[in-house]
């Protein structure tokens, strides 16, 4: 039986040494991180510029959509102003025939006479 006791107290000296080798105590360099305060002032000024670039992107592409829509309202303003364009110098033609002048003439009491008339070329 001692040879058992004795088999039984180096098994719990085994194990409990291979106890400490298992969980040792991290030292300091184990405890540093692994990311530099240097990398860390990198990391934040790349995340503000990134973050600047992003909202400028953003505030261009609203600016872009805002001339856009002002170009699309000048655009309709523009044939809405041809189309009324238009329609005024078809009206100016037909008023402006000689026989709707003719006729106007008479209703205000002007006679035609030939020997008054002067022909105008252009």
């Amino acid at each position: 039986m001692s040879n058992l006791a004795r088999n039984l107290e180096r098994q719990h000296v085994e194990h409990s040494q291979r106890a400490v080798e298992v969980n040792p105590q991290p030292s300091r360099k184990e405890q540093r991180s692994a990311i530099t305060p240097g990398e860390k002032i990198l990391v934040a000024i790349f995340a503000v510029v990134f973050c600047f670039l992003a909202v400028q992107i953003v505030q261009t592409q609203a600016a872009i959509y805002d001339v856009n829509k002002e170009v699309q309202v000048m655009e309709t303003t523009v044939e809405k102003q041809e189309k009324e364009n238009n329609d005024l110098k078809l009206q100016i033609s037909e008023l402006s025939t000689y026989e709707r002048i003719l006729e106007k003439a008479k209703e205000l009491g002007l006679d035609l006479k030939e020997k008054n008339v002067k022909v105008v070329e252009q």
